[in-house]
C-alpha cells in the first residue's frame, strides 16, 4: 500500500478477514482511514472451532502419521490439487517443527475465548481510533453479541444488521450471505462514504 501510494486506506474483510484487517489496524493505525468489518468471530464456541479447523486436526495428522498424512486432509489435499509442488514442500518438512510450530499457534489462538474478538484485548479494541462499520454475523461462530461488543469498544463506529437472528449452527452456509450481497455491498458503501465525509 505505501508503493502504491494508497495510505491511508480502508481496510476490511469478512470473518477471519475481518480479524485480519483489526490486526492490521493495531499494528498500523496511522495507515487505517476506516474499516469495513463483517461476520465478526469471538466467544468459547468460535474460538474452540477454529482452533480445530486452523491446528488441530493437522496436530493429529502429522503426529498420527508425519506429512504424509498433513498431505491427506482435505485442506492440504486441496492445496495440492490447485498446485501441485505444495506437496513435495510439505513433505520435506519436519514433522516435529510443523506440530511445534502449529502447537504454538494453536495456543496463542487460545487466548482468544476470553477475548471480545478472537486477538484483539478490550484495551486493545478502545486503542483503534479509525471509524468502522460492523455488519454482525447471525451464527455460533460469528455471533450477533461479538460484533456488538465490538461496536461498544471501538469509540466511531457503526452497527449495521443484515441477517437477523443468530441461529444455532456452526456456520451459517455462504449461499445465504451470497443472496445478501447487494444489500451487504449498500451497507458497505455507505460506511465508506461516512468515512469519506
Amino acid at each position: 500500500l505505501l508503493q502504491l501510494d494508497a495510505l491511508p486506506a480502508v481496510i476490511g474483510g469478512g470473518s477471519s478477514g475481518c480479524r485480519m484487517s483489526i490486526e492490521f489496524a493495531l499494528r498500523y493505525p496511522q495507515a487505517v482511514r476506516g474499516l469495513l468489518l463483517w461476520r465478526v468471530t469471538g466467544g468459547p464456541f468460535a474460538t474452540q472451532r477454529l482452533r480445530e479447523k486452523y491446528y488441530g486436526e493437522y496436530i493429529r495428522a502429522a503426529n498420527k502419521g508425519g506429512m504424509a498424512a498433513v498431505c491427506e486432509t482435505p485442506h492440504f489435499r486441496e492445496r495440492i490439487k490447485v498446485r501441485p509442488a505444495n506437496k513435495q514442500a510439505l513433505l520435506d518438512m519436519d514433522a516435529a517443527q510443523f506440530i511445534a510450530a502449529m502447537t504454538a499457534w494453536d495456543e496463542q489462538f487460545k487466548t482468544g475465548a476470553d477475548q471480545p474478538v478472537i486477538g484483539a484485548s478490550e484495551e486493545q479494541l478502545r486503542s483503534i481510533k479509525a471509524p468502522a462499520c460492523i455488519v454482525p454475523g447471525n451464527d455460533k461462530t460469528h455471533p450477533q453479541r461479538a460484533a456488538a461488543e465490538l461496536a461498544r469498544l471501538m469509540p466511531d463506529t457503526e452497527l449495521c444488521p443484515l441477517m437477523g437472528e443468530d441461529i444455532d449452527i456452526d456456520v451459517d452456509p455462504h449461499e445465504h450471505w451470497d443472496a445478501k450481497e447487494d444489500a451487504l455491498a449498500a451497507i458497505l458503501l455507505q460506511g465508506l462514504r461516512r468515512m469519506e465525509r
